[in-house]
């Protein structure tokens, strides 16, 4: 066991270290130049060469991968080009709003998917089941920012119950920022729960095909009781797979919702980068974002070894 993770950590590391390569070649071959959406567009050659130099842009590209790189090891993870101020700070701010809304759109994507899906797989005979399986097809079709447009249609311009945009910082009032990230996080997790809840329903429904569920239901026991005591465990393996990846969706999907309720996170910060060819922030920011996908990755991996005793045995 001992040996198997220390070699998910080698593979974890070394696809850190690929992934850092792509992450500054590709950033760093976008068109367009930061010096040129600093100075203008009339800004003389000259100028923009000596903005070039002073930034550091003149320099080789392994030079500035390996000072990029050297950097983030130490914490260090640069200085905005266009506001002067430390990447990491910046990110740490930005993860009070961007945080929050994730784990709170997991929390509803969980806690709605889980029973829909499970309800849906043990009844998927009748008429119970269809109507849920049917509203979770309907769920996957709606794209995260239009069910987020149309709740704040209902809820923020109509009931006026929450805001439709804006963020209020923590500290200066809580209530207020929880309640800003009530509908977006409630559009980003119904539409989660759509996709988890199938895939969810079809490993409920194939469990229960298996031989060890025939044997329970022999031996007297129930359909519940089976799926409790011998079906749940093996019909998550499947489905902490499909979580892992949902979780990826997530992020992606967190940072179109953050723009839709104009929501100072991540989202907002990684766009108004990209548009001012602020590199530095973007490497950081994508970098930020792969590291926490190859985690995820690597936390799954490790789960099959708790959900499943034949990954144990086998290694």
């Amino acid at each position: 066991m001992t040996v198997a993770i220390a070699t998910r950590l080698v593979a974890l590391v070394a696809s850190l270290v690929v992934a850092s390569i792509l992450v500054f070649v590709v950033v760093n071959l976008l068109p367009g130049d930061v010096a040129t959406v600093m100075l203008g567009t009339n800004a003389t050659p000259e100028n923009v060469a000596a903005l070039r130099h002073s930034l550091g842009l003149d320099q080789p590209l392994w030079l500035r991968y390996l000072q990029w790189a050297g950097g983030m090891l130490h914490g260090d993870f640069g200085t905005s080009v266009l506001s002067h101020t430390p990447v990491g700070p910046l990110i740490l701010q930005k993860l009070t709003v961007s945080g929050p809304l994730a784990l709170l759109a997991a929390a509803i994507a969980l806690a709605v998917s889980v029973p829909t899906g499970v309800v849906a797989g043990v009844r998927y005979r009748r008429l119970s089941g269809a109507v849920l399986s049917a509203l979770s097809l309907g769920g996957i079709a709606i794209p995260a920012f239009w069910a987020g447009l149309l709740l704040a249609t209902v809820f923020a311009v109509k009931l006026r119950l929450f805001p439709a945009g804006g963020f209020i910082d923590w500290t200066e009032d809580p209530v207020a920022a929880a309640r800003s990230l009530v509908l977006p996080a409630v559009a980003l997790g119904l539409v989660q729960a759509a996709v988890l809840t199938r895939f969810i329903r079809s490993a409920i429904i194939d469990v229960q095909r298996e031989d060890f569920i025939r044997t329970a239901r022999a031996k007297g026991l129930t359909r519940w009781q089976a799926l409790q005591r011998h079906g749940f465990r093996n019909a998550a393996i499947p489905v902490v797979t499909i979580l892992g990846i949902q979780i990826t969706s997530l992020l992606v999907g967190a940072i179109v919702i953050e723009n839709v309720f104009v929501l100072p996170g991540l989202g907002r910060l990684l766009f108004q980068s990209v548009g001012n060819r602020d590199l530095i922030v973007v490497q950081d920011l994508v970098m930020l974002l792969t590291a926490v996908v190859l985690a995820v990755n690597f936390l799954v991996d490790l789960s099959y070894r708790l959900l499943d005793p034949r990954i144990r045995t086998a290694s």
